[in-house]
This record gives structure tokens, C-alpha cells and sequence, in this order.
């Protein structure tokens, strides 16, 4: 299976100060940088594409415009460019930075036996939320994204052919505040 890592940048940052993406991580340059050096090692070959702002440690990678409108409509832009073929995209959040290569494998396992057939956006619950970002979604669902005019990256995620699984993998708490940065860099100490 080929699955591609589509790293979502595009936030302001007003929250935290400054883009959640070049904040520096713990375990590597950025937070952005830290989550493609995770997808590196579960998936040396897949390709990845960041939409929003380029990666300071990562000049060489492609950046796709964010038209600014909310993650749903950066996803339908993002899906009527031309993109290289995979089974699957990583979807993930700039500040969905406690993902670790273990957790992720972990993740792709359980959506590969819930969905073999890569039909369905396979969505992630942890602690009774819903994360659409995060989620692995299909490339055969990248011509009906397009067509979204949905705003709302709920009922996106709704408006497709999905399925929820719920688990508690650490990388699924995605860091918003700063008293949640605190937190995970006292975690991660």
C-alpha cells in the first residue's frame, strides 16, 4: 500500500503566537518537521505535499496554497490539483505533534482492517472526539472532495463515504493553547 502524507500548515497561529508549524519540537527542528520525519520512517518512499506555509527544515517539499477559507475548503482546493497517485493520504494537523512512527503504524493497521478496500475516509475518535485530521483518506475520494462546497470540516467528513474508529493513540491530542504546549513540553521532558 502507498499512502502519502498531506501535512496541513495553513493556521495563523494567533493562539500560540506564531505559525504552530515552526514552533520547535522536542524531538526535531519543528512541529511540522517532526511530523514528517515520523511519516519518513513508516513510509520512506510516500510522497508529501504541505498545504498552507513551506517547512523551514523541509524547504524542498512541495507547498499547495491554503486558500485561508478553514481546513474543509483547503482540502477541496487542494484536491483539484494534480497530485502523485498513492492508496491513501495522511491527513494530519501541524499541531497533532505527539504522533510517534510506532502510534502511526499502529493507526494505518487498524484503518487497513477496518476499511481494505480504501473506500472510506477512516476517521479517528479518541476520548469521545472526532478527528477528521489525522485520518487516512482515500485517493479514489479526492474527485468528490473537489466538489465540496462545504465549509464545515465536520460535515465534510460526514458528507463522503467514511467510518470512525475509535482509539486513544497519543497523536490524536493535538496542542491549541498555550497552557496544552506547556503541557506537552512538560510530557516530553
Amino acid at each position: 500500500m502507498k499512502v502519502g502524507l498531506l501535512l496541513l500548515t495553513g493556521g495563523q497561529g494567533s493562539r500560540l503566537g506564531v505559525p504552530k508549524h515552526s514552533l520547535a519540537h522536542p524531538a526535531g527542528p519543528s512541529w511540522g518537521g517532526h511530523l514528517v520525519a515520523v511519516f519518513r520512517v513508516v513510509f520512506p518512499e510516500g510522497p508529501i505535499q504541505i498545504l498552507g506555509e513551506p517547512l523551514s527544515d523541509h524547504p524542498e517539499l512541495q507547498v499547495v496554497a491554503d486558500p485561508r477559507q478553514g481546513p474543509a475548503v483547503a482540502l477541496a482546493h487542494w484536491a483539484t490539483l494534480p497530485v502523485p497517485a498513492v492508496d491513501l493520504w495522511w491527513v494530519v494537523a501541524c499541531d497533532q505533534v505527539r504522533w510517534k512512527a510506532e502510534e502511526l503504524q499502529a493507526w494505518v493497521t487498524q484503518a487497513q482492517q477496518a476499511d481494505p478496500a480504501c473506500g472510506r475516509w477512516v476517521l479517528g475518535r479518541s476520548e469521545g472526539r472526532l478527528q477528521p485530521l489525522g485520518g487516512l483518506l482515500p485517493h479514489g475520494l479526492r474527485s468528490a472532495l473537489a466538489a465540496s462546497k462545504l465549509r464545515s470540516l465536520w460535515a465534510l467528513a460526514e458528507s463522503l463515504p467514511h467510518c470512525i474508529l475509535d482509539n486513544n493513540l497519543p497523536g490524536w491530542r493535538d496542542v491549541d493553547t498555550p497552557e496544552e504546549k506547556r503541557c506537552f513540553e512538560e510530557e516530553s521532558l
